[in-house]
């Protein structure tokens, strides 16, 4: 198994524990397509519990070897709100393992990526990320370098106008153990000024890892087993030390019910429990329900359901 990065050590516990609980939101709405001349379309919709409506529309139009992008958004909290229009331009050079990203929106934001991956080593990728306001004259650029190996996964994010700043991560593995750390470091103060330990171990049927973050102040205890091909179940115990003795217990299971459609269920310390439901109605449509409801309180209007639907051609 491949060695993950620092962030994602504990990630099939985490997964189980907050993907496909449709309940965050009232009604999620998504539908993507793709054209027979190549163009792809996505259109998504999310309203959330306290009425606030936020949608984006985003075309993608291969032209080789450039690829062209246009989104619209509306990230504000209701649809009265001016949308944000956005373009995009991709330029990619395979033989060199160059990728150029531009992107202008209507709030007047120049941003260009760059990236070149596998070309300096096996397994280095290097990203350069700058923005511009012209309105304002801010500017912001950031470095980023990743490198992974088959016992290696390393990660450095650098913002070179803020600080400048610095936050690194690495993660070696050895027959399915981990261990990771990280830190980040502010170059005026001549600081650490955050870090974090983790210690795992992955099989292909089960996970658990420990992990401390927050300047070694936060400890969660988290554990993952695929039972079989139909029941997944996890397990994540979580201690703050800077706010008392209490620990914060989550359990998550997953069944699937046929190849088609499965539920989730999850149920907290707090007595919050929430379940989910996704389901293949048809090729190209999902839909997914979900609720959360708080056990102690089920006489009161605590509760939250949800429902998602995705479109796809």
């Amino acid at each position: 198994m491949s060695v993950p990065a620092f962030s994602d050590i504990a990630k099939p516990a985490n997964d189980l524990l907050n993907k496909d609980f449709y309940h965050l939101s009232a009604s999620t709405f998504e539908f993507k397509d793709t054209a027979p001349n190549g163009v792809a379309f996505k259109v998504t919709g999310k309203s959330s519990h306290d009425k606030q409506t936020s949608a984006a529309v985003s075309l993608d139009v291969p032209c080789h070897p450039m690829q062209i992008s246009i989104s619209m958004r509306q990230p504000g909290a209701k649809l009265t709100n001016p949308a944000l229009f956005q373009i995009e331009g991709k330029y990619t050079d395979k033989p060199t393992g160059l990728t150029l990203t531009q992107t202008w929106n209507t709030a007047n934001v120049l941003d260009t990526k760059l990236e070149v991956n596998d070309t300096l080593a096996k397994g280095l990728k290097l990203e350069g990320l700058f923005n511009f306001l012209p309105a304002t004259a801010a500017k912001g650029a950031k470095f980023n370098l990743l490198f992974k190996q088959p016992g290696f996964h390393g990660r450095a994010f650098f913002d070179l106008l803020k600080g400048p700043t610095a936050n690194i991560d690495a993660v070696v593995g050895h027959e399915g153990f981990l261990a990771g750390a990280s830190a980040g470091y502010d170059v005026n103060k001549a600081a650490i000024t955050t870090y974090s330990a983790a210690v795992g171990y992955a099989a292909p049927q089960y996970s658990a890892a420990v992990t401390a973050t927050d300047n070694l102040s936060i400890f969660a205890a988290s554990y993952y087993h695929k039972v079989n091909s139909q029941v997944e179940a996890g397990a994540k115990a979580t201690w703050n030390s800077k706010t008392g003795n209490a620990v914060g217990l989550e359990v998550a299971s997953k069944y699937r019910i046929d190849p088609v459609s499965f539920a989730k269920v999850k149920l907290n310390d707090r007595g919050i429990a929430a379940v989910g439901y996704n389901v293949l109605l048809r090729e190209g449509v999902t839909l997914g329900l979900g609720g959360s409801f708080d056990t102690q309180k089920l006489d009161q209007a605590t509760h939250k359901l949800g429902a998602s639907f995705t479109f796809s051609g």
